[in-house]
């Protein structure tokens, strides 16, 4: 791993997260709050850590995230994917790994548009027969 400062963009749905990993102590900054604060669901702070499991570095980075848009669990991918591609840009190794488990893939899922004369995306009004 490289001693600089890794930094990278991670998208999802409408959230937008702007990571940095420094080399050093293992804590976990979002918006300037612990992980644990931010993201209160468990399974939102373990898809958050994901990227750093799966390359065995959870204890050598601190991680800053300042996410904005959507809601938590977009922003939990958000973070997540910026991580990866944060690991990525140090060490060009890592790809294989992070790819298999779908970390650098952006999730391009998002909310599809309320059309016109329906009720939403795809829903339609109750038909009336007579």
């Amino acid at each position: 791993m490289a001693a600089a400062v890794l930094a990278a963009t991670g998208k999802r749905k409408s959230a937008v997260a702007r990571v940095r990993l420094i080399p050093g102590e293992a804590k976990v900054l979002i918006n300037d709050r612990p992980l644990q604060d931010y993201f209160p669901r468990e399974v939102w702070s373990r898809q958050v850590m994901q990227p750093l499991e799966v390359v065995e570095a959870k204890n050598k980075f601190t991680v800053l995230a300042n996410v904005y848009g959507g809601g938590l669990t977009g922003q939990a991918g958000a973070v997540c994917h910026g991580i990866a591609r944060a690991l990525v840009s140090g060490d060009e190794t890592l790809k294989t790994k992070l790819r298999a488990h779908g970390l650098l893939t952006r999730d391009s899922r998002v909310k599809e548009r309320k059309k016109y004369g329906q009720k939403g995306a795809r829903r339609r009004f109750q038909y009336s027969k007579r």
